[in-house]
């Protein structure tokens, strides 16, 4: 087995640390995006997690939304989830979370898009998993960087997260 680089090989040692025996793959070639991954990954786009970072325009704070590499998230959905709704009064005011930009991105979790694990943050956040990645008894998810990806059965994630399970799209 080859040798990983620092941050994929600080996510295979975390998942031993949390007692789960998956084994995280660097590919030579991009797994930035969902499709590269399900391509590198032999499976369906929908069994990718993306992890998606949003941030409450009101509280700053951010949110983790694991999402199925089919989905788009919906992110007045979110902000609702999240607490960040907008007032009754203004309802024309959208979604109160927004993605987050790259460098708030690496701020908050240690990583650069594209490479975001769902876990072994820089700190911990609020976490929402994407109902429709339970119709899989597989997925495949980011492992530290934009070719390192690792498989793991669906029922683990909402365990190693402790992500709220719901609808995104």
């Amino acid at each position: 087995m080859s040798t990983l680089s620092p941050s994929a090989q600080k996510i295979q040692n975390l998942l031993n640390e949390l007692g789960y025996n998956y084994t995280v793959i660097e590919h030579a070639e991009s797994t930035r995006t969902a499709q590269e991954a399900a391509d590198r990954a032999g499976c369906q786009l929908g069994q990718i997690v993306k992890s998606l970072i949003f941030r409450g325009k009101a509280s700053n704070k951010p949110i983790l939304v694991l999402t199925s590499g089919a989905n788009r998230v919906d992110e007045k959905r979110i902000s609702g989830y999240a607490g960040e709704a907008t007032p009754a009064l203004h309802p024309q005011r959208g979604a109160s979370v927004s993605r987050a930009d790259a460098d708030f991105v690496r701020s908050v979790t240690g990583f650069a898009i594209g490479g975001v694990p769902p876990i072994g943050h820089t700190q911990p956040m609020e976490t929402y998993i994407d109902e429709d990645l339970l119709s899989y008894q597989t997925i495949w998810a980011a492992a530290g960087t934009p070719n390192a990806i690792f498989e793991l059965k669906t029922e683990d994630l909402q365990k190693m997260t402790g992500g709220k399970v719901v609808q995104v799209k």
